[in-house]
C-alpha cells in the first residue's frame, strides 16, 4: 500500500513555520542592552547609583528566564525559550529568603511603601519588562527599602 506524502509535507512546512517565527522574534530583539541589576553584587542595598550610566528603552526586560521556570509556567516551546532568552536582558538576583522586589509608583518609592495586593516578585532570580518612562522597584521586606535597597530607572 502506497503512502502519501501529505502529512510529511505538512509536517515539514509547519516546521519552517516554527522556525521563521523564531527567526523573526530573535531579531526583533536584537538590540537589547544586557544588565544586571546591582551588577556582580546582586539586588541588595544601596542601589540609587546603579542606573547610572545605564540608557534603558520601553521594553527592555529586567530579569532573565531558566528552561526550568520556563517548563514551571507550562511554556514548553523551544521557540519561546530562544524567545526569552534573547529577550531578557537583566537580572534581579537576591537571596528569596531575605529579599523580593517590589513596581511600586513614585509615591510607594520615595515612601518606601507597596500597596496592599501588588505584585511581588520572590524567586530570587526575577524579570520585570520596562515601560516607557520612570520604573520604580523596592524590596518590600521591612526596613531594606528605607536602606537604600530602591530602584528608579527611565526608560526611553
Amino acid at each position: 500500500m502506497a503512502q502519501g506524502s501529505g502529512s510529511a509535507g505538512g509536517a515539514t512546512r509547519a516546521l519552517g513555520l516554527g522556525t521563521l517565527l523564531c527567526l523573526l522574534l530573535l531579531a526583533h530583539t536584537a538590540d537589547a542592552a544586557t544588565y544586571t541589576v546591582g551588577d556582580s553584587g546582586g539586588w541588595t542595598f544601596n542601589m540609587a547609583s546603579w542606573t547610572r550610566g545605564k540608557r534603558f528603552r520601553a521594553g527592555d526586560v529586567l530579569g532573565t528566564a531558566s528552561l526550568t521556570s520556563l517548563l514551571e509556567d507550562n511554556h514548553m516551546c523551544i521557540c519561546m525559550y530562544i524567545y526569552e532568552m534573547s529577550v531578557l536582558r537583566a537580572v534581579f538576583r537576591y537571596s528569596r529568603s531575605v529579599h523580593n522586589v517590589v513596581p511600586v509608583s513614585a509615591a510607594g518609592y520615595n515612601g518606601c511603601s507597596a500597596p496592599r495586593g501588588s505584585r511581588t516578585y520572590n524567586s530570587g532570580n526575577d524579570r520585570i519588562t520596562l515601560a516607557r518612562g520612570r520604573n520604580y522597584f523596592i524590596c518590600s521586606i521591612a526596613g531594606h527599602c528605607q536602606s537604600g535597597m530602591k530602584i528608579a530607572v527611565v526608560a526611553a
